[in-house]
């Protein structure tokens, strides 16, 4: 395994976007590189966690792990993947939700008893991480991430096939979870009850794919089969897939997966998400319609949108800003100077095409708002003589527990502000957030099959304020 190469902060660390859940990738094909499709699999998935990435092998005897802090590209290289041999293979791609952001905390995570090896990756995010872990010997877990407790909980009992544990283990498990484990011969995946984070199922033409999005078994060649239910455990062997179901299920697929997390390319529910979101930039143009020259997005995540609000509107659709896709994440922290630009590193004006111009600016959310300020007060400054912003998205007022890493409630801009006001705020001509029957409408899942909370503040797992908290672990030593 390779030093602790640490990634730098967001440029501003006061308003980072909405943060990734991670990303998931299982893999059982004998006669299959599974390493590299692995490999493959989580670069499809990259956009959902940029911490750190590892992956697990086994050739049937023992496991194998390897990880490291950073992007995918970055830990792995052709003479690393060619050590990782074996007919089975789990991944993961990392944004910390629990647990500090260090190598300790990097997953896949590994646990032995007797001699039995259990290699495990998660997306999601518990709320009874701190209740779960008093059931283990102090010493037990070295990381303080709810995917080492689990990890640990489903090998503390090597006495019985795995599948059995996680079938009565899961049970007692609250919070958002899509899982992909494996030992040394058997791959495995389960999705919460309320089935908030995706997880599907592919075919290979010599094996099985579980990976949290569509978009990842395009790349490695399979088919998809159908998502894993939720409340569903599968075990994946030589003998096929296997399914049992361990909680019944009562689907609460999270919303905000459909306005900024997945992949365009990617399908939920069988919904396309690039559909969606034009769609849903067509409901906001009939929703909050407005006299103007042109149609920009933010790029990238606002562009679905800003087509469909150009196409309802009439009003043409255009670049007006350049995105520096090489920006986001970096090594080298910013002078004082250059932090004072602010966006500008991240997003550049087209002059010729914004000078003189009305301007409709469609964007994915707002969280503290101060992206969304630079942005206007940019437009305006390369010549925009009016900038009107349009959200694709309710406003954000409350904070996320099932694996997305908001702000507190008390740093959301729409947490404290009405819409007017974080219009005044923003120093924008006038301001229009999709409504969120419009948003669900737009989804095409009935609402009461959709996680709403971040928008409406109504948790569909009751939420303990002493279990949940991203030092929650750290906190109790």
């Amino acid at each position: 395994m390779k030093g602790d190469g640490r990634l730098g902060h967001d440029l501003d660390p006061r308003d980072r976007a909405p943060q990734d859940a991670c990303g998931v990738f299982g893999v059982w094909a004998p006669g299959e590189d599974v390493s590299k499709l692995t490999y493959y699999g989580l670069y499809a998935l990259q956009h959902r966690g940029q911490e750190s990435a590892g992956i697990a092998v086994s050739e049937g005897s023992r496991i194998l792990v390897y990880k490291d802090m950073g992007l995918v590209a970055q830990v792995f290289d052709e003479s690393i993947l060619g050590t990782l041999r074996g007919h089975l293979a789990i991944g993961h791609c990392r944004y910390s939700t629990t647990g500090s952001s260090v190598w300790e905390n990097a997953q896949p995570t590994l646990s032995s008893a007797d001699g039995n090896g259990l290699a495990l990756a998660h997306n999601g995010n518990l709320i009874n991480t701190a209740r779960l872990s008093e059931r283990l010997a102090p010493g037990a877990t070295r990381a303080t991430t709810d995917t080492e407790v689990l990890t640990a909980l489903l090998a503390q009992d090597s006495s019985r096939p795995v599948d059995d544990v996680a079938a009565e283990l899961l049970p007692e498990v609250k919070g958002a979870y899509s899982l992909v484990w494996m030992n040394e011969t058997t791959l495995f995946a389960a999705r919460d009850p309320q089935g908030i984070r995706p997880l599907v199922l592919g075919r290979l033409e010599r094996g099985w794919v579980v990976a949290s999005e569509t978009a990842a078994l395009d790349i490695v060649g399979a088919s998809v089969i159908r998502e894993v239910e939720p409340g569903e455990l599968l075990t994946i062997d030589e003998r096929g897939v296997r399914s049992r179901r361990f909680a019944l299920a009562e689907p609460k697929g999270c919303l905000f997966e459909y306005v900024y997390l997945a992949r365009p390319d990617t399908t939920i529910a069988g919904r396309g998400v690039q559909s969606t979101r034009v769609e849903v930039g067509r409901v906001l143009a009939r929703e909050h319609p407005v006299d103007a020259d042109l149609v920009i997005p933010t790029p990238e995540s606002g562009t679905p949108a800003a087509i469909g609000y150009a196409e309802q509107s009439g009003i043409p659709y255009g670049q007006g800003l350049v995105k520096n896709s090489y920006v986001g994440r970096t090594f080298i922290q910013p002078s004082q100077t250059i932090r004072q630009l602010g966006i500008r590193l991240k997003l550049n004006p087209l002059r010729e095409v914004i000078q003189g111009k009305r301007l409709v600016v469609v964007d994915d959310s707002i969280v503290r708002g101060n992206t969304q300020r630079a942005i206007v007060k940019m437009l305006r400054e390369a010549g925009a003589t009016e900038v009107h912003v349009r959200i694709s998205s309710p406003p954000v007022a409350w904070p996320c527990f099932y694996g997305i890493d908001f702000a507190t409630r008390a740093e959301l801009i729409a947490g404290s502000l009405s819409v007017e006001e974080i219009r005044g705020s923003l120093g924008a001509d006038t301001l229009g957030y999709i409504s969120l029957e419009g948003l669900t409408q737009a989804t095409t899942i009935p609402a009461d099959r959709l996680c709403r909370a971040c928008f409406t503040g109504e948790y569909p797992i009751p939420i303990e304020e002493d279990q949940v908290g991203k030092y929650v672990l750290e906190a109790r030593g």
